[in-house]
């Protein structure tokens, strides 16, 4: 009787222990953590903090005067970027060295030379606004508005790229499929 009760605390045990490491393990493998709940209002304002950059190299300084809307457009591009450029290190991975087109010099040009140095401009233009005055208004005014037409150029011309990019990876599976049926008779 005693080794019948000791084999069912036993059992007992084992089926929670199992239990709790497969619970842990399940959502290990979906990225939740059990107990820990987080949520990030998508609409709250960005911290410069908070704020990881994957591919472009700003300076946090000059980032500080934009407002929260090109601080997401930035975080937008950069995330384009990172997408763009896991794309080009798998080219090179299969040793595959594509060869750069005028687009793909110029977005190069303009995110890593062009985009700083307009930040900066933007940066000494806001942050001489202690002498408030019309003129300053205004010129703070229209380097927000460039800067806004710059970042949508920027996009723009991402969108085009990643655009191409997934045509041409339809196109080479077209190409495959064409292949494999043509050598399937």
């Amino acid at each position: 009787m005693s080794m019948l009760l000791g084999v069912g605390v036993f059992t007992t045990i084992t089926v929670f222990y199992l239990g709790k490491k497969g619970w842990q393990a399940l959502h290990k493998a979906v990225g939740i953590t059990p107990g820990v709940l987080t949520y990030q209002d998508p609409q709250a304002p960005i911290t410069l903090t908070d704020m990881t950059w994957q591919n472009l190299t700003l300076n946090n300084k000059h980032l500080s005067v934009l407002p929260d809307s090109q601080l997401r457009h930035l975080q937008r591009i950069d995330h384009k970027v990172a997408t763009y450029q896991t794309y080009q290190q798998h080219l090179q991975a299969q040793s595959i060295t594509p060869a750069i087109t005028e687009q793909q010099f110029v977005l190069d040009k303009l995110l890593h030379t062009r985009l700083a140095e307009m930040l900066a401009s933007h940066y000494h233009l806001a942050s001489a606004g202690a002498s408030v005055n019309a003129s300053t208004n205004d010129k703070q005014s229209e380097a927000k508005q460039l800067l806004q037409q710059a970042l949508n150029n920027i996009e723009g011309r991402l969108d085009s790229l990643l655009e191409q990019m997934e045509t041409q990876h339809l196109q080479d599976l077209r190409v495959m499929k064409n292949y494999i049926d043509s050598h399937s008779n």
